[in-house]
């Protein structure tokens, strides 16, 4: 059953924002029949770390951050995490309401005046490069913009682990590389404890304190590598190049140890 972090934990374990043990989840699908998504999946981030989770479609990356966010619970194993909110690959803003009063939602949620939520809001776009855009529509933002007022309601939530589930998927390749140097910059601004799943291996790394490679379904973890590069760090630095094909083997031998 989810807990909070360090119910049920050792003294030392207290400082993880995520301590996932021998985890197994399975579902039914439409036709009836037991998936089994996660098989003794075991990791853990400290708190303040970026964890990027890696792996082929359907293996059960989503599911994992559901675990961490309470909305699901497994079958076997444990999960110990900080509060925590999930943000979704596609932006889901209300296109009834300008971006001031997206981005503010969960405040207007927890019953703050709505004027008193559109402030803090305001401190937050100014800090993040959405300064001008506040009462504009969502269908009058660029994709990169929308995702960046997805991200600002994900900041107010007040959760101190934010669970982004493939934020950039939907975007262009330039527009998704803007959007990774941006989220570095706004994470050293508003600090916090993350778990990124992504598919794109170069983006984990370049982004991420540890990389979690999981293989086909029903995941597992093939692989966990340290980045331990500076901030920030550039493509075409050899050091990234390299974490970045450890990464890509480990996720072909997780592919070659299913088939």
């Amino acid at each position: 059953m989810a807990a909070d972090a360090g119910r049920g934990r050792d003294a030392g374990d207290r400082a993880l924002a995520i301590d996932v043990r021998d985890v197994a989840r399975t579902f039914t699908d439409r036709r009836g029949r037991r998936v089994e998504a996660l098989a003794g999946v075991s990791l853990s981030t400290a708190r303040g770390e970026l964890l990027a989770v890696v792996g082929p479609s359907g293996c059960g990356k989503t599911t994992l951050l559901e675990l961490i966010c309470e909305l699901q619970a497994p079958e076997a194993g444990s999960v110990a995490c900080d509060r925590a909110v999930l943000m979704p690959q596609h932006d889901l803003l209300l296109p009834w309401l300008d971006a001031l009063d997206n981005a503010s939602l969960a405040l207007r949620i927890a019953h703050v005046p709505r004027a008193a939520a559109r402030a803090r809001a305001v401190a937050l776009f100014a800090e993040l490069g959405l300064a001008g855009f506040e009462q504009a529509r969502p269908h009058e933002l660029s994709g990169g913009m929308r995702q960046r007022v997805a991200f600002v309601r994900t900041l107010l939530s007040g959760k101190p682990l934010l669970c982004l589930d493939e934020p950039f998927g939907a975007l262009d390749a330039l527009t998704r590389a803007e959007m990774q140097d941006w989220l570095a910059r706004a994470l050293a601004h508003e600090p916090r404890t993350v778990a990124l799943v992504t598919h794109d291996v170069e983006e984990a790394v370049l982004l991420a304190d540890r990389v979690v490679v999981l293989s086909p379904r029903p995941g597992r973890v093939v692989a966990q590598l340290e980045v331990g590069l500076a901030r920030p760090r550039r493509r075409t630095d050899a050091a990234v190049v390299a974490l970045r094909e450890q990464a890509l083997d480990a996720l072909a031998l997780g592919r070659a140890a299913t088939t």
